[in-house]
């Protein structure tokens, strides 16, 4: 199928995994905030829920967002994508506007939260979620955020190293 605003085509044909990557945009760390990246979190269990999907892992950096989903039925990430991108976007604003700001940082709340692409890569196989899941947890440490994956709260990681909660139900690699 095809995306009908940019041609691009989806695939979400078959039930399958899709490790997605969204960004903030034009690269901006809107995410630098806990409460910030804990409001995505939010959006992405309710969307899950909304939608019949299954996560198996995610994190939530300064400026992007990873995670490996599946659904019930075909057809449903761009769906599930416009919603979660849509929900988390007014919940950030709303924070950007209310805590941040009087923060004393600035803040074009005109502007966009999301790049308006999100990117799927399609994973058909349990090894390849094991990587990209490994992937997701490694990328804080790798960004110097943290030492030890499991240190990032706004990850699965802590769920896969310590079975701590972290906000989303999460389901085993394919």
């Amino acid at each position: 199928m095809a995306d009908k605003k940019t041609g691009r085509r989806i695939h979400d044909e078959k039930r399958y995994g899709h490790f997605i990557t969204f960004s903030c945009y034009r690269k901006a760390r809107l995410l630098g905030h806990e409460r910030a990246r804990g409001i995505v979190i939010h959006y992405l269990s309710e969307q899950l829920k909304n939608q019949n999907g299954e996560c198996m892992g995610f994190v939530v950096m300064p400026n992007h967002v990873h995670a490996l989903v599946r659904f019930e039925e075909t057809g449903k990430l761009s769906t599930f994508m416009s919603q979660w991108k849509r929900r988390s976007s007014m919940g950030l604003k709303k924070l950007l506007k209310e805590v941040l700001i009087e923060d004393g940082k600035h803040v074009d709340l005109e502007s966009p939260v999301w790049q308006r692409r999100h990117y799927s890569f399609e994973v058909y196989s349990k090894a390849k979620a094991i990587e990209k899941i490994d992937y997701m947890h490694w990328n804080p440490v790798k960004a110097g955020l943290v030492d030890e994956p499991e240190e990032w709260r706004q990850s699965s990681a802590r769920w896969f190293l310590g079975g701590k909660p972290v906000g989303v139900l999460l389901t085993k690699a394919l």
